[in-house]
């Protein structure tokens, strides 16, 4: 494939290398001359490792080649790769005036060119930019998206120092666009490679570097602070983080990782509780695992929020145990809510099919007795009813089965899901906390 590479850093540079070497003939694009003078010399722009030998390489065959005039660069190529800087502000805010600035080259381009174009923003945006880019692209060239040229976005997980091997090895490709044609042929770039090609859409390849990076962050934060309290142990904090790592079900998993209501039940609210306290005994500051609770709290907080905004006092609640498929109440973050709407004044009906008021027992029915002492009041023994009843609609667990009961559904007030059923999401009554 013919393949034009706008920006000649960091990104630019590795990609005009590896699709070089994976048999495509590549023009880089860029403002500075002596960028371009590099390539055209078959030299690096960056230090890298591999790079120069590849670039040379490619270079020597006359796959390679650069230019300072973008026009030519469009006429001459299928694929367009996106890859200039995307700076920082102060206050968090990415400065996407380059990447503008290419839209306009594009277009001014596209405006005497025949044939489709495929456009990739590889560089790290802000989701909604793709959109507007291709706007951009349609005033300055007078065509139109989906008919003349194409915007696809294809994000690039690249780090300092292992860009290339990165490149050869990804553990994801991600693609994500509107037009069918267009996501193909990005997709068959990547083919060459041992790794899943993922298809989305737009916003989400957008913001998932955003997303992947933030937790990168998170994870060095989380085991600074592990490796601290451990250090006023006398506590090897590298065998405790290698033990963390060997279990691949719960800590280094999907589990977990999926949007919802706050955590609750009688560990994680303990356990976490008591790593801060172990901090806060050896003076020493947590401010990672001190905000864990702070941020379950205004989630809790939004549930409320949602209910109260429907503006009616009449509210089933599906589900109350810690999770479905138990009748454990202890420490339930279901209990919490209803307690919170009772004391509000709300009518509160709540159904749990796994939960028996006959069949609770020791610590389960004393911390029940204790913050619910009227549940008997409040529970119901058919959905159908309960569901009838009420003006809105909780959902708690993932085991309620949504379809069966759409004729109730589609006629109350509102729906709110913490739990996330499918078979919901369609209704225009419906809303889910986070999604």
């Amino acid at each position: 494939m013919k393949i034009s590479i706008f920006g000649l850093g960091y990104v630019g540079c590795v990609s005009v290398g590896c699709l070089a070497k994976n048999g495509h003939e590549v023009i880089g694009v860029d403002v500075s001359e002596f960028k371009v003078e590099l390539i055209n010399n078959g030299q690096a722009t960056i230090q890298e490792k591999d790079i120069d030998h590849i670039l040379a390489e490619g270079h020597a065959k006359g796959s390679i080649s650069a230019t300072i005039c973008a026009e030519e660069a469009v006429h001459n190529t299928d694929l367009s790769i996106i890859c200039v800087g995307t700076p920082p502000s102060s206050n968090g805010h990415l400065n996407l005036s380059y990447i503008f600035k290419t839209a306009e080259q594009i277009g001014k381009a596209l405006k005497t060119k025949d044939g489709f174009h495929t456009v990739v923003i590889r560089s790290t945006v802000v989701p909604g930019t793709n959109i507007r880019y291709g706007e951009i692209v349609e005033e300055c060239s007078g065509k139109k998206r989906g008919h003349h040229f194409s915007v696809v976005s294809n994000p690039e997980f690249l780090r300092e120092g292992s860009a290339v091997y990165d490149y050869y090895h990804p553990a994801i490709t991600v693609v994500g666009g509107d037009n069918t044609v267009a996501m193909e042929k990005v997709a068959s770039l990547y083919r060459c490679l041992n790794a899943p090609i993922e298809i989305t859409d737009i916003k989400v390849a957008e913001i998932i570097k955003y997303v992947n990076n933030s937790f990168h962050a998170l994870k060095i934060a989380f085991s600074n602070e592990v490796g601290t309290i451990c250090k006023a142990l006398h506590i090897d904090p590298f065998k405790v983080m290698d033990l963390f790592c060997k279990d691949t079900r719960l800590n280094i998993s999907p589990a977990y990782l999926k949007p919802g209501y706050v955590f609750g039940g009688s560990c994680l609210p303990k356990d976490l509780k008591g790593l801060v306290t172990l901090g806060h005994d050896n003076y020493i500051d947590t401010p990672v695992l001190s905000m864990i609770n702070s941020s379950n709290e205004q989630h809790r907080k939004k549930a409320v929020d949602m209910i109260t905004e429907t503006g009616k006092k009449n509210i089933c609640m599906v589900g109350l145990s810690f999770k479905e498929g138990t009748d454990d109440l202890r420490f339930s973050p279901y209990v919490d809510l209803a307690e919170t709407l009772i004391g509000k004044g709300y009518r509160l009906t709540i159904y749990d099919e796994y939960v028996n008021l006959s069949k609770l027992i020791g610590a389960n029915k004393a911390y029940i007795n204790e913050r619910l002492p009227h549940l008997s009041e409040h529970i119901s023994n058919n959905l159908e009813d309960a569901i009838s009843a009420n003006d809105v609609v909780v959902i708690s667990h993932r085991n309620f089965d949504g379809k069966n009961y759409h004729h109730l559904l589609k006629e109350k007030s509102a729906i709110i899901d913490l739990a996330r059923i499918h078979d919901l999401e369609e209704l225009p009554n419906y809303e889910g906390i986070c999604w």
